[in-house]
């Protein structure tokens, strides 16, 4: 887990972040992409740092999560994904 410090600074770089994005699965790949690409930035700064600890999770956990298929226990981890999830849906 990033201590604070770390999740601020790859928070407020986009750069960093879209490295974080490329994962061992194309499906999260474009998941997170397009999410980062067309919603990140409106995103409240909580929310961005829900994303960038998300971001820490390994790919299984993270697919399953971001499909619908389970959800974590963390509720904020949850309120992140369903955002990212609902993203997705909207075919935006």
């Amino acid at each position: 887990m990033p201590s604070k410090e770390d999740t601020n600074h790859l928070c407020n770089n986009i750069a960093r972040l879209r490295w974080a994005c490329r994962r061992g699965m194309l499906e999260l790949d474009v998941l997170l992409n397009n999410f980062l690409n067309e919603t990140y930035l409106t995103l409240p700064v909580s929310e961005k740092k829900l994303f960038t600890e998300l971001l820490t999770y390994p790919d299984p956990e993270l697919f399953a999560w971001l499909i619908g298929r389970e959800r974590p226990e963390n509720k904020e981890l949850a309120r992140i994904t369903e955002i990212i999830h609902s993203h997705a849906r909207s075919g935006i």
